[in-house]
């Protein structure tokens, strides 16, 4: 066999930066091993180099190992010093929490992959299908982004309530006045904000509401939180800044007449 082209020393010390190499790690790893008490750090010899001999190198590959295999730095310490009966509980120990950070990892992959299916991992089947429908009506689409976006946000914000919303769209959106008279709102963000029409689009839209007073009604069981008018200016005037002031104006206006009617709706 040919002889090792390896510089040692003649007792078989070797350096920091051979430790590292036979180890399979990098030289910052084995300092950052010393800093944290798992290493020894051996004398350095007549040129100043610390010199690791066979223990050091047993040493540094069992920090390896057990670094490599998800064992917390802080705990390879004791375990180097344990027992063979504490040394198997520990990484019993070590692996139930591997598993569990395997399974929380799986679950934020399997978002991911949700992700590029759209809305399906924001928004449940049969909000989807509320969006559909409105796709179905005719309604432009950037109107229905931006009641997906407001459903996102009643979920997150409103989850008591999302439920009756739905309910209430899908009404709603079954009747065709209903469904004329929001599109002609939408169209109205081009009008100029004092545009009589509408003051008279939002007396039409009102009266239409009040029409099935019902589905403006909160479940019995529902109690506002201190934050409720702050939630519900978030979900209900979703992209008013980004639209027009026309549009904001419609929204106030068919808000007041609500009130005025005894709908209890948040002032903002």
């Amino acid at each position: 066999m040919a002889p090792s082209t390896t510089s040692v020393t003649s007792t078989g010390d070797v350096t920091i930066g051979q430790a590292a190499a036979f180890a399979g790690v990098t030289v910052k790893t084995v300092r950052h091993y010393h800093q944290q008490g798992l290493l020894h750090e051996p004398p350095r010899d007549s040129s100043g180099y610390r010199r690791y001999g066979s223990a050091d190198l047993l040493r540094l590959v069992q920090v390896r190992t057990l670094a490599a295999a998800g064992v917390p730095l802080a705990e390879i310490k004791p375990l180097l010093n344990a027992d063979p009966d504490r040394f198997a509980a520990a990484l019993v120990d070590v692996e139930r929490r591997l598993t569990e950070r395997i399974t929380e990892l799986t679950a934020r992959r399997d978002t991911l992959r949700q992700l590029a299916d759209g809305d399906r991992v924001l928004l449940p089947d049969r909000a989807l299908a509320v969006l559909d429908r409105l796709t179905d009506l005719g309604f432009a689409p950037d109107y229905v982004a931006g009641q997906r976006e407001a459903l996102v946000l009643a979920r997150a914000l409103a989850p008591e309530l999302f439920d009756l919303l739905l309910i209430q769209l899908g009404h709603r959106l079954a009747d065709p006045e209903f469904a004329d008279l929001t599109k002609r709102g939408w169209a109205a963000r081009s009008w100029d904000p004092d545009d009589p029409r509408i003051d008279e689009l939002a007396s039409a839209l009102a009266d239409n509401l009040l029409a099935n007073r019902e589905l403006l009604a909160p479940p019995t069981d529902y109690r506002p939180g201190p934050d409720a008018a702050t939630r519900y200016g978030l979900i209900n005037h979703h992209l008013e800044d980004q639209t027009s002031t026309a549009w904001t104006r419609l929204n106030a206006l068919v808000e007041t007449k609500l009130r005025a009617a005894g709908v209890p709706i948040p002032y903002q």
